[in-house]
């Protein structure tokens, strides 16, 4: 069970480098947004206040640390709490805004966008939208990391010095046989009752006793062995 634990670092990897690169831009979002006129009020860059950091920073330093640990994570617990993190953050973007108002928190501030459609993307971009994919690609890792694939048997195995022939995974998978240590068939003794004179059937050849053939009993191919030579 405790080899099980184990998985490659590639299990996460598509997923933690992209709920990293989430949470940055989740975290930047208001405050390097007003470069290019997109956020939200103030139009300015790099404003900092606690609304901000109750409902951007926070979320996104959340999510960048989970996807980060669900990248580098060589430990399935580590990074299921990993994905687990990101989630949390991911689902703050999308409520954090209408719960942060039980403590009169106003929200992160009016979209700079004067156009239905731009104020629409800045705050799909920068909260909900932002969570719900954050949260999409969380529960993914916990789903990926959740399961003992078939690799992961297969490596555990061949630590602990099993042979599966062709991986286990074709047509010629044998049940799996230590390398080392395999036990030999016991040859028959040459005496006794158990002997391969005592077990030999009516058909078959006398055994082996050593030495040098007898030259008189060589015979030429395809002559019959009880006619005699000129």
């Amino acid at each position: 069970m405790t080899g099980t634990m184990r998985v490659p670092r590639s299990r996460g990897a598509v997923s933690g480098i992209l709920l990293v690169l989430l949470g940055l831009w989740g975290g930047l979002l208001p405050f390097a947004g007003p470069y290019v006129d997109f956020g939200f009020a103030p139009d300015e860059t790099w404003v900092y206040d606690t609304d901000r950091l109750q409902l951007s920073v926070a979320p996104a330093a959340a999510t960048a640390l989970g996807g980060l640990v669900t990248l580098l994570a060589a430990n399935r617990a580590l990074a299921m709490i990993g994905a687990g993190l990101a989630a949390l953050g991911g689902a703050w973007f999308v409520i954090g805004t209408q719960v942060a108002t039980l403590w009169n928190v106003p929200g992160p501030g009016a979209p700079l966008g004067t156009g239905e459609g731009r104020r629409l993307a800045e705050q799909l971009s920068g909260f909900a939208g932002l969570g719900v994919v954050v949260v999409f690609l969380a529960a993914l890792a916990l789903g990926r990391f959740a399961v003992v694939g078939v690799r992961d048997v297969a490596e555990l195995d061949d630590d602990a010095g099993y042979d599966y022939g062709d991986g286990g995974l074709g047509a010629g998978y044998r049940p799996a046989t230590p390398v080392s240590g395999t036990t030999q068939p016991i040859p028959a003794p040459s005496f006794g009752r158990y002997s391969r004179e005592a077990t030999a059937g009516p058909g078959d050849p006398p055994p082996y006793q050593g030495g040098l053939p007898d030259p008189a009993d060589r015979h030429v191919a395809g002559e019959h062995r009880d006619q005699p030579r000129a």
